[in-house]
């Protein structure tokens, strides 16, 4: 057996390669130079996970920081967990922009950032300018609900990303938008669109977030609105756009410029004079603070936007979630659309206040629409306005006939008032048992005029609010809601405007010769009193004030409007004719005054106190003139 031996060579061979590693090891060691870089690199990198360890705990945070895609590798996995916390989630898997849904009425979009509506196009409207009409668009809306969590952070839902699902059932399609924190756990925004409906059913309702969001930190909704101009008058449209709101146990209100405090909310609606965004709850929020601010700062000036509304709702906890069922309308401020809700949304629409808006609601707006069903809504102002006429005809003649009365009388007052002109107490005693004998009083003309006030302004708030006059044309006019023009001015009139209306210039016309009726009626009926301003030259004033007035103030209303005015006044002097020349008789109502006269007349208390005051009073004077 041959032994083995350790050959020279190969003791030789390991010796070189130790001595060649040994020097690449003592060749490649790092310089104190880069030994020094390596440390400064550490203590830069604990200094920056320092850094965004304070960020994430004082919560720094904009929307470009939420923003996602798809392909999110670790690090960007990382560097969201650090700003959204347990939201991160949801950044993870959303993946759209935004998400499309369309009805018969509508086309929304909502935007996955923030899950909420980002565009409503209501598809059976155009404006003025034959324009889609847009109640949201090109981001004059948000809506947010800001938070804080119980890692010290303060969210704000409309920079978060929102995972979309949209359904279908029937008629129904359902929009789901979630704000994540894993498949079990996340803030839902919950919208039902059903055909043929303005009303979105709306639900915010969180799930597993009891532990995330902070109970002791106040959560409130912020809704806010810059509504577009929809209208050929923007002053017009601005007059009727301002913020609604159901309060206090059912109470409806309005503020068209400022800030208001409301507690009880049923409902908040922002108003732009035809067109209504408004977000409801089935339980009342405990309170809510609403803003409106003007944007139109030139009414020459061309304009997208009318006002800006605002509202902040603070929102309640329920077993540390939320869970806040709601509604939104996006709609005509039509009152029977409105009112078919039964939910006092038609005060939406401004018919007026009291007797005004009962007036309004239970006879011209019927009346109207039953009219508006057998002609066109130009002939149906025009037949409704006689039929108003025809009512308060009998009013009208008992204005008319207390005038005549008064004129009748005119020589014996003036001979009254001249016979005691020195005893002006003792005048007006003779003067009123006389007007009460003859059965004259200017009272008798004043109480038909008060009688058809109510009517009067109710009409004045209807024609405005009238939804069904919107775009509907009648002789020369295009839309019967805005003004007419019949020439374009090249300059502006201060209170006047741009344009001709025709209109308002027939309405004024009207009104100036049936004052010249009137008023000639008046000045001939009133006796001139001492030491009075001349009542004659004060009603000749009026007669040219009034309609130099209606020509310059409804010249930018609504041609209906201003139709109604030329129709009545035209049907007022027409009846003042034919009560004046066939049916009244001067020699005949002289005749009955003197018959009057002679009867015994018994005063009535009112009379009979007026009267023993005056006797008192003159009582009084006569004891002072003794003492003197």
């Amino acid at each position: 057996m041959e032994e083995k031996k350790l050959d020279i060579n190969s003791i030789i061979g390991f010796v070189l390669i130790f001595g060649i590693l040994a020097y690449m090891l003592w060749q490649n060691q790092p310089t104190p130079e880069e030994l020094e870089a390596q440390e400064k690199a550490k203590q830069e990198q604990v200094e920056a996970e320092q850094k965004a360890k304070v960020q994430d705990e004082t919560i720094v945070t904009t929307a470009a920081d939420y923003a996602v895609g798809t392909g999110v590798d670790s690090l960007q996995a990382v560097q969201l967990k650090n700003k959204l916390g347990a939201f991160a989630y949801s950044a993870l898997q959303s993946t759209k922009a935004e998400t499309i849904v369309e009805s018969d009425l509508f086309a929304l979009k909502f935007s996955n950032k923030g899950g909420y509506l980002s565009e409503v196009r209501l598809k059976q409207f155009v404006d003025y300018d034959s324009l889609p009409i847009y109640l949201i668009k090109d981001k004059n809306a948000s809506f947010n609900i800001n938070f804080g969590t119980t890692d010290s952070r303060i969210l704000n839902t409309k920079d978060l990303p929102f995972v979309s699902q949209v359904t279908k059932n029937g008629d129904l399609t359902v929009v789901s938008m979630k704000l994540k924190v894993s498949e079990s756990q996340f803030l839902e925004y919950r919208y039902e669109i059903k055909e043929g409906d303005y009303m979105i059913d709306f639900a915010i309702r969180s799930q597993g977030l009891s532990n995330i969001i902070n109970s002791s930190q106040a959560i409130n909704l912020d809704w806010k609105l810059k509504g577009y101009r929809h209208a050929k008058s923007i002053s017009y449209e601005n007059r009727y756009t301002d913020v609604h709101y159901d309060y206090d146990g059912g109470k409806a209100d309005f503020t068209r410029n400022g800030e208001d405090d409301i507690e009880d909310v049923a409902w908040i609606g922002y108003k732009q004079h035809f067109f209504s965004s408004a977000l409801l709850t089935d339980n009342r929020f405990k309170s809510a603070k609403v803003k409106t601010e003007n944007l139109v700062k030139e009414e020459t000036i061309d304009t997208v936007f009318t006002k800006s509304f605002a509202a902040t709702i603070p929102l309640e906890l329920q077993g540390g979630e939320l869970n806040q069922t709601m509604d939104w309308y996006y709609g005509p401020s039509d009152f029977k659309v409105l009112n078919k809700y039964d939910r006092n949304l038609d005060e939406l629409v401004p018919f007026g206040w009291g007797l005004f808006g009962w007036i309004n609601r239970y006879i011209f707006m019927p009346l109207f629409g039953f009219l508006g069903g057998y002609m066109s809504y130009g002939i149906a102002i025009v037949v409704m306005t006689i039929l108003v006429k025809f009512l308060l005809s009998f009013v009208q003649y008992k204005q008319f006939l207390s005038q005549a009365k008064m004129k009748i009388l005119k020589p014996e007052l003036d001979a009254i008032r001249e016979k005691h002109k020195d005893n002006k107490m003792k005048a007006q005693q003779e003067t009123m048992a006389l007007q009460n004998k003859a059965g004259a009083s200017p009272m008798a003309g004043c109480l038909p005029a008060l009688i058809q006030l109510p009517v009067f302004y109710a009409l004045f708030q209807f024609f405005p609010s009238a939804f069904d006059l919107r775009q509907k044309s009648f002789l020369w006019v295009k839309d019967l809601s805005s003004y007419d023009v019949i020439a374009n001015l090249p300059f502006n009139i201060p209170f006047y405007g741009n344009h001709v209306s025709l209109f308002p210039i027939l309405a004024s016309i009207a009104i100036f010769f049936y004052m010249r009726l009137t008023t000639g009626q008046n000045m001939q009926s009133q006796p001139q009193q001492e030491g009075m301003p001349d009542m004659g030259k004060m009603m000749k004033y009026m007669m040219y004030f009034s309609p130099i007035m209606m020509l310059f103030f409804f010249n930018n209303y609504a041609s209906g409007l201003s139709l109604y005015y030329f129709i009545s006044n035209v049907i007022s002097i027409g009846i003042i004719l034919v009560i004046k020349n066939f049916i009244l008789d001067e020699d005949k109502i002289h005749a009955q005054i003197q018959e009057k006269k002679k009867q015994p007349k018994k005063q009535n208390r009112f009379q009979k106190k007026m009267a023993d005051m005056m006797e008192q009073a003159e009582k009084q004077k006569q004891a002072q003139q003794k003492r003197k």
